[in-house]
């Protein structure tokens, strides 16, 4: 039970022991553990705002799976990310949930997803669609990941740093929370050459995006402990694998 008395998530029951804090009482009303509640955060960007509107959440599925059809470095790299049976993966940006659901299913019924995301509308349509007793979901700041150092064997983060403040402070996270021998999936829209350039100077401030390049990525990655970062360039898209040291 959590401190309303209703029946916990059994996801979440299994990500507490995960936390680097057990908040009393737990907010699990909403089929998410809520560690936000109705604190006051940074207006969002005009293109998280859209994505955060209750039209934004119902065009978001659509919208990424037409994404994915047109550019296939959009689909999310989950074998790649060689996540072991039984084993711990987290989705830092998580959205409604579809690339969380694919972690939990690589994982297995003994591991376990956990999506973490700001937005309320976004986690209500992952815990609709996606909650499992292996896939469960956060609300938190992927810039203050809530989790213990080295919890996680795996860590996904696709098509999220371009929309957040402070985006090597979240890769920062990322790293820290991924243990030891982990590997890292980042996905980021990154438009190659001239055309990155021209984009930079003509996206404003107040649409709240960062173009990220490969150099940027893979420097704060090494900066971060990383030893091993493999990006590639497919259109508008960059991938990066990344690995640490066993």
């Amino acid at each position: 039970m959590d401190g309303a008395g209703l029946t916990r998530p059994e996801a979440i029951t299994r990500a507490l022991p995960l936390l680097d804090s057990v908040p009393d009482p737990l907010d699990t009303r909403h089929g998410y553990l809520d560690l936000l509640g109705e604190v006051e955060r940074e207006p969002p960007g005009a293109v998280q705002s859209l994505w955060e509107s209750t039209v934004g959440s119902a065009l978001y599925d659509p919208v990424q799976s037409l994404g994915r059809r047109v550019f296939t470095a959009l689909r999310p790299p989950v074998s790649r990310l060689a996540i072991p049976p039984g084993g711990r993966v987290l989705d830092a940006g998580c959205g409604p949930g579809d690339v969380t659901a694919e972690l939990g299913s690589a994982a297995g019924p003994d591991g376990l997803a956990l999506g973490v995301d700001v937005s309320d509308s976004m986690l209500a349509r992952a815990v609709r669609a996606h909650a499992e007793p292996n896939v469960g979901f956060v609300r938190a700041d992927v810039r203050r990941l809530p989790f213990a150092d080295a919890t996680f064997d795996a860590v996904s983060c696709l098509a999220v740093l371009q929309l957040v403040p402070e985006p090597f402070r979240v890769l920062g996270e990322l790293v820290r929370v991924l243990v030891p021998g982990g590997r890292l999936a980042i996905l980021v829209p990154a438009p190659a050459g001239p055309l990155s350039r021209r984009l930079s100077r003509l996206i404003p401030n107040a649409a709240g995006l960062t173009l990220l390049s490969a150099e940027e990525l893979a420097e704060s990655l090494h900066a971060h402990g990383v030893t091993t970062v493999h990006t590639r360039q497919n259109g508008p898209v960059l991938s990066v694998l990344a690995s640490g040291s066993a």
